[in-house]
């Protein structure tokens, strides 16, 4: 099997995740992320000594994203406000889903930086922050870790 000579692969470093203006998350924030993850559960139909499946119910996965944590602007500051729109620690009240569910874009890029790949992950909410550890003897960058549940995901293009 011959390859189209015209081949140019996405590539995973060609990416941009983009959020609310209202949340104060910029794009660059973003080390690491991962596309949608959809799992359809298999239903069985039982007929005499066999099975037959057809599909059930379908649910996306969380999508895993890696962040910098700048001084200025802190991504911590930026992701905390977020949380806070869900679950308040200090009153240890809960937001409405209207206020804190938000709806994220995933764009993939070709070299030109033209998105080739879009999808739209609809009713995303911060399920697990992490604000990962600290070191003496380390000279990483400091990262936070966060897993984003989502209601859908839609791929446009």
């Amino acid at each position: 099997m011959k390859m189209p000579v015209p081949y140019e692969p996405k590539r995973q470093n060609r990416f941009i995740m983009r959020f609310p203006s209202s949340l104060g998350i910029n794009e660059w924030f973003v080390e690491t992320a991962a596309r949608p993850h959809i799992t359809i559960n298999a239903t069985e139909i039982q007929f005499l000594n066999t099975s037959t499946y057809v599909a059930g119910r379908f649910t996306w996965s969380q999508i895993p994203v890696k962040f910098r944590d700048p001084i200025g602007p802190s991504a911590s500051q930026a992701l905390m406000e977020w949380v806070r729109l869900c679950a308040e620690s200090v009153t240890g009240r809960m937001g409405y889903a209207a206020g804190y569910k938000k709806n994220i874009d995933l764009e993939m890029l070709d070299p030109t930086g033209v998105v080739v790949e879009k999808w739209i992950l609809e009713g995303s909410w911060l399920q697990d922050v992490n604000f990962d550890s600290l070191g003496y003897g380390a000279d990483q960058v400091a990262s936070i870790s966060a897993q984003i549940r989502m209601d859908r995901c839609i791929l446009v293009y």
